[in-house]
């Protein structure tokens, strides 16, 4: 049966949480293993903050009056509380994602706030994996007891996490562009042609009453209409890729040299 821890961690930002927040979820860990607490979900009085009983309530008995302080700094001036649940082997995986969202330093902060000195900073617990590989006295016991060194190491967790290059915008707009086109137009007018008649036949043809001719004169206009047809196409998506990316860094690992100290009383020379 696995062993679980309770990560407590402080953000400057609610975005920096939940940029974390995506991550962690995305790396494996169930979204109701990780909550998250800003200063709507806490008590208004600065003071109430400030108390470790409020913190110890929440979190656990390990917060210090420090911790109190700067975890009620940073949440009054609009920082967030960031838990999660992990099993145990999965905290250095947690932490890797955790560190790469700029997760504040409870410890440094008190520093620089004046909370408390450097000098009473250096005198609080060192980590149990740094505390455990330095031995409380020297390895020289009876023969037959054994002594333990352990060695710590450190492995590379590399997570992701997503952020915006840029939009890409497609607008649709109506431009006005001057064409012409000619077109033959056709008229038709009365023409009137008074000719001189000396023919002596046409004196027999005459007709005396009067007589009213109508010629209808027309003429053609240019008349404009227009259709409208869809020319083009945009589709609008996205692609996506991938890439790799080799990501550089250092890990430590501790080791242990064995070094033959000869005593001070050598043995005599055998002859």
């Amino acid at each position: 049966m696995s062993n679980f821890e309770k990560i407590v961690t402080l953000f400057d930002t609610a975005e920096h949480a939940q940029a974390a927040e995506t991550n962690l979820q995305h790396a494996g860990f169930s979204d109701g293993d990780i909550s998250i607490l800003s200063g709507s979900d806490l008590p208004k009085a600065g003071e109430a903050l400030r108390e470790p009983g409020l913190w110890h309530r929440m979190f656990g008995s390990d917060i210090a009056q420090h911790e109190a302080t700067v975890y009620a700094k940073a949440v009054e001036s609009g920082g967030v509380v960031l838990t999660l649940r992990a099993a145990e082997a999965d905290v250095p995986k947690a932490m890797a994602i955790l560190n790469q969202h700029k997760l504040v330093d409870v410890t440094d902060r008190a520093v620089d706030t004046g909370v408390i000195s450097k000098a009473s900073a250096a005198t609080l617990a060192a980590p149990a994996a740094v505390a455990a590989a330095v031995p409380t006295k020297p390895v020289t016991s009876d023969l037959g007891k054994n002594e333990v060194i352990r060695l710590a190491e450190e492995h590379l967790e590399v997570g992701k996490r997503l952020i915006e290059e840029g939009t890409t915008r497609i607008r649709r707009f109506v431009t006005e562009t001057p064409v012409e086109k000619q077109v033959t137009l056709h008229e038709e007018h009365a023409e009137v042609v008074r000719r001189a008649v000396s023919d002596p036949d046409y004196v027999k043809d005459i007709d005396w009453s009067d007589q009213t001719i109508e010629v209808l004169e027309t003429s053609e206009q240019a008349v404009v209409s227009k259709t409208a047809r869809v020319a083009e196409e945009v589709v609008v998506g996205k692609t996506g890729s991938d890439r790799v990316e080799t990501v550089h860094d250092t890990v430590r690992r501790q080791q242990v040299e064995v070094e033959r100290v000869p005593g001070k009383n050598p043995p005599a020379a055998r002859t």
